[in-house]
């Protein structure tokens, strides 16, 4: 274990626990609509999450394409600041600091509809994070899936599921399982295979990013 990967004593206050849960990108003070963006991580880690981490930059150019197909002054861009890298388990602790990012943008901007655009664990997070009311779609990129997430809160939520059919880190299977459980369950859901893509979205990124934004745009124009 490398001194960036040690963990932090356990119950200790750290400054990861005090800060903001959710990072702005672009202000909007009468929003009235909301994207927060959740970055990759991995299953086990109790390291601090860094915002020059590989899985955070990756983010970045969604958030310019987002950016550019929602010009609108009115619509809040922003993204989620894990405390840890990990999900750690029952402990969920990446699917908590979503909670807290949620809570801090409705003291912020008050109740308004908000699309997440998670990439693999941040994809696992955004579909967990749909139970909150105010969550009203779900872009989720290369998710993580495993067998038995839950769906049923699923219900009447807009889910749409991009996975590169090249990808040897999630499973595009189980997010073409995980779709058609979520459409059982009664969601708005679909999901699309990217020919040739990888993990980390880099074969063809310009596609990602330009049917990501348009997926978004969609999902905010519907709302």
């Amino acid at each position: 274990m490398t001194e960036r990967e040690q963990t932090r004593p356990a119950g200790e206050d750290t400054a990861e626990d005090r800060a903001s849960a959710l990072v702005t990108r672009r202000a909007a003070p009468g929003a009235r609509a909301a994207v927060l963006f959740l970055c990759g991580g991995r299953a086990d880690s109790r390291a601090p999450s860094r915002p020059w981490h590989l899985a955070a930059v990756r983010m970045r150019p969604f958030v310019r394409s987002v950016a550019r197909a929602v010009p609108d002054d009115d619509v809040l861009l922003g993204e989620v600041r894990y405390r840890l890298r990990g999900w750690n388990g029952s402990d969920a602790d990446t699917l908590k600091d979503v909670h807290r990012a949620l809570g801090e943008l409705t003291r912020l901007v008050g109740d308004v509809p908000v699309v997440l655009v998670g990439h693999s664990m941040g994809g696992r997070a955004a579909l967990r994070a749909a139970a909150a009311p105010q969550v009203r779609g779900v872009l989720a990129l290369a998710p993580w899936c495993p067998p038995g997430e839950p769906v049923e809160h699923l219900r009447d939520k807009r889910i749409v599921v991009f996975h590169g059919d090249r990808d040897r880190v999630t499973d595009p299977g189980a997010s073409l399982a995980f779709v058609r459980r979520a459409l059982a369950a009664g969601a708005r859901a679909d999901a699309v295979v990217m020919p040739d893509g990888d993990h980390a979205m880099l074969r063809h990124s310009a596609t990602w990013h330009r049917r990501a934004a348009s997926t978004v745009a969609g999902m905010l124009s519907a709302g």
